[in-house]
């Protein structure tokens, strides 16, 4: 790392430090937390297009499903929806599964011609008729179970920690599922195919309230630390603040938060250090070949969607792992809240800012542009209240500034994305 690099790092550092010293520690660890995670985030979308070229605007879907991991794994499972149609409703997954299973075996085997695609018609609409005669009736009696409290199924009961890893496997196995149908496709294709996957997946999250109680949302979910309530009812606990000079409901927002901070930046670590691993490894160069020149690659006998399929999923995994961590932090699954401007968009400014294919340069960025994201509306509506403090009141052009101070934190994300691109186009720290 070079001398700039490490004084970039350096510069998020102290801006972080800053925000502690002027607006408090609790703000400051809240942006580091979110900052880590975001980074993560970047990671993976880097991993698919900084190293492979692969253009995926579906970020979105596969950190929900690593927000729903956490629910299916950690929450306790509600006994009464259970029995009111739960194994029903398993056997409805399967036989749905099933029937995409055999339509796929018959394209496969049947020889071209009408016949095969009759079959697979007749497959997949008769599947889906006694699909929907299973699922419907059960999913009804799931939801009537006390929906105002679970009217789902709940999960399984496990430590939450685990539902991170899990996180990253569901949401790779959705990334082979949609690889292997998506990949092949163009560039500006692959993009529009999974950005409209991941609105599907939001759209199930929304709606399948038996799953994840939809827009009724999941509070309440475990944790891997320690409850304020519970600290500040700990006489060790609060005998320590006041040694420190702490009250202990502050002190106890601020050991969670660290506490928080400790394992996230644990988990970016791991994963980085694998991906500094993997980028310097002869599977790495192999991608990189791929993705300045993909006909050579191809020359050379390299299996190109092979190739773009492992990446694609290995990238998604990262993401759905962030998603997992994301949701454990707010400590409840919120469908509604998953927006592609915050969970694709900005994702996107982070690697590209940070710098493509540098997967130091991805973290930087994701520290960065969560900083500029939580911070640019309030000193937006400073500067706009100094600007117009000489301003008479009453005045519409007062009132129409400062009403806009909202609108700052877009305005700075795209000014910020142009200067980037205008005098640092491979980013603040460029590909080696």
């Amino acid at each position: 790392m070079t001398r700039r690099e490490a004084g970039l790092f350096a510069l998020v550092a102290l801006l972080i430090v800053g925000t502690g010293v002027v607006q408090g520690w609790n703000s400051a660890l809240l942006i580091l937390n979110m900052g880590l995670v975001s980074a993560l985030m970047a990671l993976g979308v880097n991993l698919q297009w900084g190293l492979a070229g692969l253009f995926n605007v579906g970020v979105m879907g596969f950190v929900a499903l690593g927000g729903l991991a956490v629910v299916i794994v950690s929450m306790p499972p509600v006994g009464e929806a259970w029995a009111a149609g739960g194994g029903r409703a398993l056997a409805g997954l399967v036989f749905g599964a099933a029937t995409v299973f055999a339509a796929i075996t018959a394209w496969r085997r049947m020889p071209r011609g009408r016949a095969r695609a009759l079959a697979m018609t007749g497959i997949l609409v008769g599947g889906f008729l006694i699909y929907r005669a299973v699922m419907a009736p059960a999913v009804g009696a799931i939801e009537a179970v006390n929906p105002a409290v679970t009217g789902y199924l709940g999960g399984m009961g496990l430590p939450v920690l685990v539902a991170w890893p899990v996180g990253g496997l569901l949401a790779a196995g959705a990334a082979w599922v949609i690889g292997k149908t998506a990949l092949g496709l163009r560039a500006d294709y692959l993009a529009i195919a999974t950005l409209g996957i991941s609105e599907i997946v939001i759209a199930v999250l929304k709606n399948e309230d038996w799953l994840s109680r939809g827009v009724k949302n999941v509070n309440g979910l475990p944790r891997p630390v320690p409850n304020e309530i519970d600290l500040q009812e700990s006489a060790e606990f609060v005998a320590r603040a006041d040694g420190l000079g702490l009250d202990p409901v502050l002190a106890s927002t601020l050991y969670v938060k660290a506490a928080y901070g400790v394992l996230f930046a644990v988990v970016l670590i791991i994963v980085l250090v694998l991906a500094q691993l993997a980028l310097r490894s002869p599977w790495g160069r192999m991608m990189r070949a791929i993705r300045d020149n993909e006909v050579a690659a191809n020359a050379m006998g390299k299996n190109i969607t092979a190739r773009h399929l492992q990446v694609f999923v290995l990238g998604s995994a990262v993401c759905g792992l962030a998603g997992a961590m994301m949701t454990t932090l707010d400590g409840q699954l919120t469908p509604s809240s998953y927006q592609p401007l915050r969970y694709t968009f900005l994702i996107w400014v982070m690697v590209i800012v940070g710098g493509s294919g540098n997967n130091f340069g991805a973290v930087l960025g994701g520290m960065l542009i969560w900083f500029l994201w939580v911070q640019v509306e309030p000193m937006g509506q400073w500067l706009l209240g100094v600007i117009t403090a000489p301003m008479p009141d009453g005045s519409w052009l007062k009132g129409h500034l400062l009403d806009g101070a909202a609108q700052m934190r877009l305005l700075t994300m795209g000014l910020v994305l142009l200067l980037v691109l205008r005098f640092s186009p491979r980013g603040l720290m460029p590909e080696r």
